[in-house]
């Protein structure tokens, strides 16, 4: 019976601790599970991509097919824009120039170092949502000095005493109202800003090589135009000197041409001295100094066009210009922070725990043995003078300050694939004037060379007819120069086609979060 009353006393007080138990516990789950259901909210607005224009085309109703009507020009709507763009110039020396940029251009490099450090950042926000563990040892050795008694024969030996304490740390700010959470998202939209802004210095590098190089083609067409006239000046001005010796014409129609000839001759120093630096902005572009040889050698001939230009719808490119791309990013992080100021403003929870071991032979200390501790911490900002309402209302002011941005970016970005339509138009249209030009002139300078021969015509007449010659060669140069610049603006307005890459990196910006 007594085994059975022990038995039921233990059964009952095992119950009864149990109990206690399960309060305890009870205690401690329901904070710590109220903590972690907020936890799966954050405070403040979520991020909504803003919705692409309702346009369908850059032009008004009707008028993007009219861009390449009557030119000879094709226009793929909806087409793809290939990562390699550049390549469809048919020039080999220029796609070597380009590639050879890409791997050597230090403002390129500097963009990528940039994505790499937001990244490195980004990463080191998301440890604020996890506990800090810190590992402590304390060791101290030292020597106390005994008591001196002056008729004791000598004193005693000082005594020595050490102490070692052993703990670990952990620290835990619960992430209740999502702050530190939106503080990642801001970090990840700033790694994605960098990243589209890598893009677009990528883009800007592709583009300017293609364009350094089509200029330096201009200039030398423009030289090889003004030496041709030069030479056929020169020799003008040889067969009048020899009738001025004849005594055919009077000395005023020499010097008339020898003035002529100097004028054309004047040309030439500043398009060499252009032609020179063209060739610097190039080597440079590509990594190089100015005096490194092997720079490729560019003329109009080497370039060639396809019949067939891609044209992105307009949706499309709101997602692939990085310059739009980058302000989205930019309105994604502004808007993260109106979560972290609302966050802010909220009580603030901290937990703590420590454990530890101390081992003394100090005899006026506490024993040696084990320690632990646990705490917590809630705060509350009562009164700051609107400090935290005003930071609030300042990041609310940012997000809408990125949403104008952003939306004049679009606006800017839907400008320039207009306004390379339009001048894609005008171009063709411009050589074919310019070739009919040069050619009208080109028979009126003949004609009117054979009848001065014969001394039937007045030699101003003559040189204006070179003069005329002379600018409707360099003004073809000039046409089909800015067709082939024209040609790169649209694949810069399109976006360059970052996301064909198949390098890992052009995908970087779409692929990272």
């Amino acid at each position: 019976m007594q085994c059975k009353v022990d038995r039921v006393i233990r059964e009952s007080a095992g119950v009864a601790k149990g109990r206690k138990l399960m309060v305890l516990r009870m205690r401690v789950a329901v904070p710590v599970l109220l903590a972690v259901g907020l936890a799966g909210c954050a405070v403040g607005p979520d991020f909504q991509r803003p919705a692409a224009p309702a346009a369908t085309g850059f032009l008004a109703a009707g008028r993007d097919d009219a861009a390449g009507r009557g030119t000879g020009l094709q226009l793929a709507h909806g087409g793809e824009v290939p990562a390699q763009w550049w390549a469809l110039f048919r020039a080999p020396s220029l796609d070597r120039l380009v590639r050879d940029g890409v791997a050597h251009n230090a403002d390129l490099a500097a963009a990528e170092a940039a994505v790499r450090l937001a990244r490195a950042n980004a990463l080191a926000q998301r440890g604020a949502l996890l506990p800090t563990v810190d590992l402590g040892l304390d060791a101290s050795r030292q020597k106390v000095p005994v008591a001196f008694d002056p008729e004791a024969p000598e004193a005693g030996p000082a005594a020595r005493y050490g102490v070692v304490t052993r703990q670990v740390s952990v620290a835990f700010v619960p992430d209740v109202w999502g702050g530190l959470r939106r503080q990642v998202e801001a970090s990840d939209a700033e790694v994605e800003a960098q990243a589209f802004q890598r893009e677009g210095v990528y883009l800007t590098l592709a583009a300017n090589i293609a364009l350094a190089a089509i200029e330096e083609a201009r200039l030398r067409g423009q030289l090889a135009a003004t030496r041709r006239i030069v030479a056929l000046q020169q020799d003008l001005l040889r067969m009048l000197q020899r009738q001025h010796v004849q005594g055919q014409i009077a000395r005023a129609e020499v010097l008339a041409q020898e003035t002529a000839l100097a004028q054309v001759q004047l040309a030439l120093p500043p398009l060499e001295r252009e032609l020179a630096q063209q060739r610097h902005l190039l080597a440079v572009l590509t990594g190089r100094l100015p005096s490194d040889p092997g720079l490729p050698r560019f003329e109009l001939a080497a370039f060639g066009l396809p019949r067939q230009l891609p044209l992105s719808l307009p949706g499309d490119v709101v997602r692939q210009r990085p310059d739009i791309r980058t302000a989205e990013a930019g309105l994604r992080a502004a808007n993260a922070e109106i979560g972290v100021a609302i966050a802010n403003r909220l009580p603030q929870i901290t937990l703590s725990a420590n454990a530890g071991k101390t081992w003394s032979n100090v005899p006026d200390l506490s024993p040696s043995g084990a320690f632990w501790a646990v705490g917590g911490n809630l705060a509350q900002k009562v009164f700051d003078a609107g400090t935290l309402a005003y930071k609030q209302r300042a990041a609310e002011e940012a997000a809408q300050q990125a949403l104008a941005q952003y939306r004049g970016v679009v606006l800017t970005a839907f400008q320039n694939v207009a306004d390379v339509l339009v001048a894609l138009q005008a171009d063709l249209r411009t050589i074919a004037a310019a070739r009919r030009a040069k050619q009208a002139a080109e028979q009126t300078v003949g004609l009117m060379r054979r009848q001065l021969e014969q001394g039937e015509i007045n030699l101003a007449l003559l040189i204006e007819a070179q003069r005329a010659y002379l600018e409707t060669s360099t003004a073809l140069v000039d046409a089909e120069a800015a067709r082939l610049a024209d040609t790169v603006a649209l694949f810069q307005a399109l976006g360059g086609g970052w996301w064909n890459r198949n390098d890992g990196e052009g995908r970087l910006a779409e692929t990272q979060l």
